[in-house]
C-alpha cells in the first residue's frame, strides 16, 4: 500500500468513486491548514512579545483591582480642577475639526479620479494625503509641541492635519460613487470645473460631508484627551499628572467627566447625522 503523504493530504485533490462508477477528484478541506497556520502565528507571537498568562493569573486581580477600586470611587471634590482642561479638550477637538475639514474639501476634489484626470497630480496628492493619514496624532502632537510650544495651539494643529487627513481620504472616495451626469452638463454649458463641482455635486455630497466631519469630531474628543502627554494641553495633562501622582481617586473623577462629555458628544453627532441621513 502506498503511503500517503503530509502534503498529498492537505494539498492533492481526493480521488473518489460514484455509485456509477466514474471516479471523480473532490478538494480536500483547507481547515487543517489554515488552524495550523494560525497555531503558529499564535506560538511565535507569545514568544515574540514575551506574553506570560500566569503572570497576569496572578497580579492582575490583585493590583488591577486596587486600582479600579479607587478610580471607581472618584474624588468629587477635584472636578473643579477638570473644567478648564475639559474646556480647552473640547475646543481644541471643535476648532481642529473645523479647520481640518474645510482644508481637506479642496484636497479631496483634486483627488478624486472622476474629475481630476491628471494622473501625476492625482498621484502625488493620493500619496501626500496617505502620507499624512498614517502618521498617529499623537506623534503629529509632539512634533507640532516641538516646533509652536507647549499648549494647546500644539493640540490644535495636531487634530487639524489628522481630520485633514481622515476626511479628505473618506470625502474623495464618496466623490468618486457619485453622478457626474449634472456636473458634464453643467460643463458643456461653459461652466469650470469649481462652477460645476459647486452647483451639480456639492448638493449631492455636502451630507456626507457633514456626516463626516461629525464622525471625526467624535474621534477628536477621545484623541485630544490624551495629547497632553506630550504637552499639548487639555485633559491628557490631568491624567498624566494624577497617574504619575499616583491619585486614582482623582484620576477617576476625570475619566467620569470625559465619559459623560464623550456620551454628550456621541449622543449629538449621532442625532444630527440621522437627520442628514
Amino acid at each position: 500500500m502506498n503511503k500517503v503523504s503530509l502534503f498529498d493530504k492537505l494539498f492533492k485533490p481526493e480521488l473518489i468513486t460514484l455509485d456509477n462508477g466514474h471516479t471523480v477528484y473532490r478538494k480536500r478541506s483547507r481547515m487543517p491548514l489554515i488552524l495550523l497556520i494560525i497555531f503558529i502565528v499564535i506560538f511565535a507571537s507569545i514568544q515574540l512579545t514575551g506574553f506570560n498568562l500566569i503572570l497576569i493569573i496572578e497580579r492582575a486581580p490583585k493590583q488591577l483591582g486596587a486600582i479600579l477600586g479607587k478610580i471607581f470611587q472618584p474624588n468629587m471634590d477635584f472636578l473643579p480642577n477638570v473644567f478648564g482642561p475639559l474646556i480647552d479638550t473640547i475646543k481644541m477637538s471643535l476648532l481642529g475639526t473645523i479647520i481640518g475639514c474645510i482644508l481637506a474639501l479642496p484636497i479631496s476634489i483634486i483627488s478624486s479620479s472622476n474629475i481630476n484626470k491628471n494622473r501625476i497630480s492625482l498621484s502625488v496628492v493620493r500619496f501626500l494625503l496617505g502620507l499624512v493619514r498614517t502618521l498617529p496624532t499623537i506623534i503629529i502632537a509632539t512634533m507640532a509641541a516641538l516646533i509652536f510650544g507647549l499648549g494647546t495651539f500644539a493640540g490644535t494643529v495636531a487634530i487639524t492635519i489628522f481630520t485633514f487627513g481622515v476626511v479628505g481620504k473618506m470625502l474623495f472616495e464618496s466623490i468618486e460613487t457619485i453622478d457626474m451626469g449634472p456636473f458634464e452638463a453643467m460643463e458643456s454649458l461653459g461652466a469650470n470645473k469649481f462652477e460645476a463641482f459647486w452647483s451639480a455635486l456639492m448638493p449631492q455630497i455636502l451630507p456626507t460631508y457633514l456626516s463626516h466631519c461629525l464622525y471625526c469630531f467624535e474621534m477628536n474628543i477621545r484623541a485630544a484627551s490624551i495629547l497632553g502627554y506630550v504637552g499639548a494641553g487639555g485633559l491628557g495633562l490631568l491624567i498624566n499628572e494624577r497617574i504619575g501622582w499616583r491619585d486614582y481617586n482623582s484620576l477617576g473623577t476625570v475619566l467620569l467627566t470625559l465619559f459623560v462629555a464623550v456620551v454628550i458628544v456621541d449622543f449629538l453627532s449621532t442625532y444630527f447625522r440621522k437627520k442628514l441621513g
